[in-house]
């Protein structure tokens, strides 16, 4: 995928925030806050345009088509169905964290999502009241206290710290598609997940197009929003950065 499927919370972030990501003050203010976490930014700037320049030619359209002549409930379908897929990586995780009642609330969802919701097109766990609770390895070795080390633009995958980064394999690993001995099937829902998984930020183009900075400022928000996901919605206040602060406080 050419964005990684974190930047779907940063689209939202971004469409509360566009009036200051737009300013170029705030812009400048937070490259400077955030170069010291950015050494490789040089770099990252390379890999993020060559990034950029194969969505323009790939994802972008096809998701747009995509959205047009998918109907709104059939995309809530593809949606839970991914959604689903990922629940042994949450399960996982949430286990390594030592929190065990969201695990088995995870193996609730499977279990019934898998069954009942048709192999997971429907969320009748969700109807029930189990919510989610996703996690990843990159958030478990936060919580394991791993530093988060310098930010990182992977090659087609998009934003990531180095510690997200070193977790990309493990994080595979626990997808079932990986697994799935059917070559043809598996590459075709790989793509389905990349398209629509890209058409969820479509909303957020304009203000990233009229930001200052578009790298910085999908930068920050993917910082912010890790952070934000890192501490379960209650992430430590920094006084030094407050680009986000005015969306944090109004939730």
């Amino acid at each position: 995928m050419f964005r990684s499927i974190q930047i779907i919370c940063i689209a939202l972030i971004l469409m509360q925030v566009g009036a200051c990501a737009s300013s170029p003050k705030v812009a400048e203010e937070e490259a400077q806050v955030r170069y010291a976490g950015d050494p490789w930014e040089p770099l990252n700037r390379g890999i993020y345009a060559v990034n950029d320049a194969l969505d323009t030619v790939t994802l972008k359209p096809l998701s747009k088509g995509y959205k047009k002549i998918t109907p709104g409930f059939v995309r809530r379908g593809i949606s839970n169905f991914f959604a689903n897929l990922r629940t042994p990586l949450n399960i996982v995780n949430n286990l390594l964290q030592g929190k065990g009642r969201d695990a088995l609330s995870e193996t609730a969802r499977l279990a019934m999502n898998s069954t009942v919701g048709i192999g997971g097109l429907f969320d009748p766990a969700g109807s029930a009241g189990l919510e989610r609770h996703d996690e990843d390895f990159g958030q478990t070795l936060a919580k394991w206290g791993v530093p988060a080390g310098p930010y990182v633009m992977v090659p087609i995958l998009g934003p990531r710290t180095l510690r997200d980064a070193i977790t990309i394999p493990l994080d595979i690993f626990l997808d079932p598609l990986y697994h799935y001995d059917n070559s043809s099937v598996r590459d075709k829902l790989w793509i389905l997940k990349a398209i629509h998984v890209r058409s969820k930020l479509l909303a957020a183009e304009s203000t990233i197009e009229s930001s200052f900075d578009a790298y910085v400022t999908i930068r920050e928000a993917y910082l912010q929003n890790r952070e934000y996901l890192i501490y379960d919605g209650d992430p430590p206040v920094d006084d030094d950065d407050d680009l986000f602060d005015e969306f944090f406080e109004e939730e």
